[in-house]
């Protein structure tokens, strides 16, 4: 929402600094919104200001001692420039305050809406009065925010403000946002907070969870009756973890939230803030001493590694169902017999589905459903049985805005794939954000932490989350000689039993068509398309045909747009190809085919339906009747091909929505219905050899029966036939 006032620093900036490009300050849109540009083009004018002639974007260390040695305290009578007050004031605009009018002076409402910051930040008593620290100026120039925020938890704000006023004064402690968010900020000022009340000096204390902080912590376990700054810093780190406690003193209520906390995170259950509970409030991945019941690893489960793991009290191994890399860790993936080996030892396996996953760009619903698609081959492969959770997994710091941009609908993707297509379950591997943030999306039942790496945004300033079924907290080698083996040291909560049954090997199989190469094929089997349409009839736009007895002219979409509108959903045909073991083209002739006849008449059909003055009617991308569909899939259901309820003619008008508003639906009821075609021509099921005369007659077949349907089929296989010669060459 625009502020007039914000608008009015905005213009401060850029008519006082119009040379601002020398100062790296870049225009600012005068919109009346504050954002991080505004404070970047505030902290450079205000190094300006002081003399600095490095400028940048950041409230640095330089920047910091600067203004500690030339201006300790800020107010009317040291204030020393207009243009530094007004960059004072519209920062204090940018944050909610009243800073006067931008007009240079240090006035009455300037010097309220100072005192009323440091009121929220929690640093009154250390600075007491109206005038501006250095430290408070630091916190000005961000975009944190010192009151409570939408979802704030007002106990953790209390946190926040005690943590700032009682340490704000030490050299390396800067004040953080009270607004009732937990964040990585937050979490590494809590650690800074211990290293003090420990007797680090300054410089020594670092905010690390060092082995000086792990030995001092050893030594300060704190239990119900304690009322100690350790019993308050503490209550402070439960609370940061989501527990139910109230700030302060160590009570009976405490304990009992210990108990339950140390039950959830699978630690000792003393009721007291010992060692171990202490570390796994603090960082993610506890103590690292501890000894898990479950571990994964990157090397091959022989019979005398599987000894070693037994010997060493592990029940449960996380191996990997595929390597996408021919080169490197050639044991990463599950080889031959190693399946065997574990069952036969007595452990149980959970798979893990890993990709290159590693940056934002890689992550979009369409690929969830390629790597859902994928690892449910190789499960099956593998010979994992129904029932089986399959850990995805984001091996990189996601930030928040990211995992509701990129990460949440790949895991959709994932979802809706492995659920339809698959007896298989979902679970997630990554840190603790992520996880959380996918499970109580529903896109996964269970997830596998990433808790080692301990510096992400995403397992800084996060709980453990609640449907944690493993958790990644160390590496170790254990046994020796040929037993010895390297592996991740998980903690396992039980929600997961893993496997320890296996179906034989089913192996991968081979021909199976892949995604279509637009750059080096598009052009030319467009032209071929455009070839063979022209050749029966239909131009590259417009053109007329029979329907009902009628002419009617067909122009929605010429060739090119409803080529191009296949191509864009190529990651789905190739999907369902793979997944029914059938030729992508079977699936892709009919809807290039309606798509490119679709005309007034359907429009108005579908319109109708819309309207309630009919109940039925061929619509969306694949031309299907509703009534025809809920018949597909409830064959494929039977066949199992299509993990889904059944569906009844109850269930007409909903399906027919879909089919008209969902075009991932409705490309899906496309191929269910050519399965199902089969079924009613009395053929044998579509497959990667069926010969072209069945594969005219499962076109001919989309179309009902008759003269009219037969000839659909002689001039769908025709395109299906151009389709099919370019995607072989894909296979290649």
């Amino acid at each position: 929402m625009a502020d007039a006032m914000v608008e009015r620093a905005q213009r401060f900036i850029n008519s006082t600094y119009n040379n601002g490009a020398m100062l790296g300050i870049s225009k600012l849109e005068e919109d009346g919104k504050t954002g991080w540009t505004v404070m970047y083009a505030l902290t450079r004018a205000l190094q300006y200001e002081m003399g600095l002639t490095s400028l940048s974007n950041a409230f640095g260390p330089t920047t910091l001692s600067t203004l500690q040695s030339k201006y300790p305290s800020l107010n009317a009578s040291t204030m020393p420039s207009a243009n530094f007050c007004r960059i004072i004031q519209s920062a204090l605009y940018c944050k909610g305050y009243d800073g006067g009018e931008i007009d240079g002076i240090y006035n009455s409402r300037v010097q309220s809406a100072v005192a009323q910051l440091k009121l929220h930040m929690g640093v009154d008593g250390a600075y007491p009065g109206t005038s501006l620290e250095p430290k408070v100026v630091k916190g000005l120039l961000n975009m944190d925010a010192y009151v409570s925020t939408a979802g704030a938890n007002e106990q953790i704000r209390t946190v926040q403000r005690w943590l700032n006023a009682r340490y704000v004064n030490r050299r390396d402690f800067y004040i953080i946002p009270c607004d009732g968010h937990h964040s990585r900020d937050v979490a590494k000022s809590m650690l800074f907070a211990i290293q003090y009340e420990l007797g680090m000096a300054d410089g020594v204390a670092n905010g690390n969870f060092g082995p000086g902080t792990q030995s001092g912590l050893k030594s300060h376990t704190v239990g119900q009756g304690n009322s100690s700054t350790w019993a308050y810093l503490f209550t402070a780190a439960m609370v940061l973890n989501k527990r139910n406690v109230i700030f302060g003193e160590f009570t009976g209520g405490v304990q009992s939230e210990v108990e339950s906390f140390q039950a959830f995170s699978m630690l000792p259950v003393t009721g007291v803030g010992d060692y171990a509970t202490w570390s796994s409030l603090l960082v993610s991945y506890g103590d690292q001493t501890r000894k898990g019941s479950a571990c994964d690893c990157v090397t091959k489960i022989t019979p005398e590694r599987a000894q070693t793991l037994v010997n060493a009290g592990y029940a449960y191994v996380g191996r990997y169902l595929y390597n996408p890399s021919k080169t490197s860790l050639p044991e990463k993936q599950i080889q031959p017999g190693e399946l065997e080996t574990i069952r036969g030892a007595g452990l149980r396996c959970f798979p893990i589905y890993q990709t290159f996953s590693d940056s934002a760009s890689y992550f979009k619903y369409g690929q969830g459903c390629v790597d859902a698609s994928n690892a449910v081959e190789w499960a099956k492969a593998h010979g994992f049985k129904p029932g089986t959770i399959i850990y995805f997994a984001v091996d990189y710091d996601a930030m928040d805005g990211e995992v509701t941009d990129f990460i949440l609908p790949h895991f959709r993707g994932i979802s809706r794939t492995v659920a339809e297509n698959s007896g298989y379950r979902v679970g997630v591997y990554g840190p603790r954000n992520i996880c959380q943030r996918v499970t109580d999306a529903g896109y996964a039942e269970t997830a596998f932490v990433s808790d080692m790496s301990a510096g992400f945004s995403g397992n800084l300033g996060y709980p453990l989350p609640t449907k944690w079924a493993f958790d990644q907290i160390s590496t170790i080698t254990v046994g020796s000689g040929t037993g010895a083996i390297n592996i991740d040291n998980d903690m396992a909560s039980g929600r997961d039993q893993g496997q320890n049954d296996f179906y034989p090997p089913a192996g991968i199989v081979s021909g199976l068509d892949r995604d279509f190469d637009k750059t080096k094929y598009r052009a030319s089997m467009l032209a071929d398309v455009q070839s063979y349409l022209t050749s029966i009839g239909v131009p590259e736009t417009g053109g007329e045909g029979w329907v009902d007895d009628d002419w009617v002219t067909y122009g929605v979409n010429t060739t090119t747009e409803a080529f191009d509108a296949v191509l864009s959903y190529d990651w789905l045909f190739t999907n369902l190809a793979r997944t029914l073991k059938i030729r992508k083209a079977l699936i892709q002739a009919p809807v290039l085919w309606e798509l490119r006849k679709l005309n007034a008449g359907d429009v108005v059909a579908d319109e109708a339906v819309k309207a309630g003055l009919d109940d039925d009617c061929s619509t969306g991308w694949g031309q299907i009747f509703a009534w025809v569909t809920i018949d597909a899939r409830n064959y494929c259901i039977q066949q199992g091909y299509l993990n889904t309820p059944p569906l009844t003619t109850a269930d007409k008008k909903a399906v027919w929505d879909q089919l008209n508003q969902d075009v991932e639906y409705n490309i899906r009821s496309v191929a269910y219905l050519t399965m199902y075609n089969s079924y009613q021509l009395s053929i044998p099921s579509p497959s990667l050899t069926t010969s072209l005369a069945d594969t005219q007659a499962l076109l001919a077949r989309y179309n009902g029966t008759g003269p009219d349907a037969q000839k659909y089929g002689q001039e769908l296989v025709g395109l299906y036939q151009v389709l099919e010669n370019y995607n072989a060459l894909c296979r290649v």
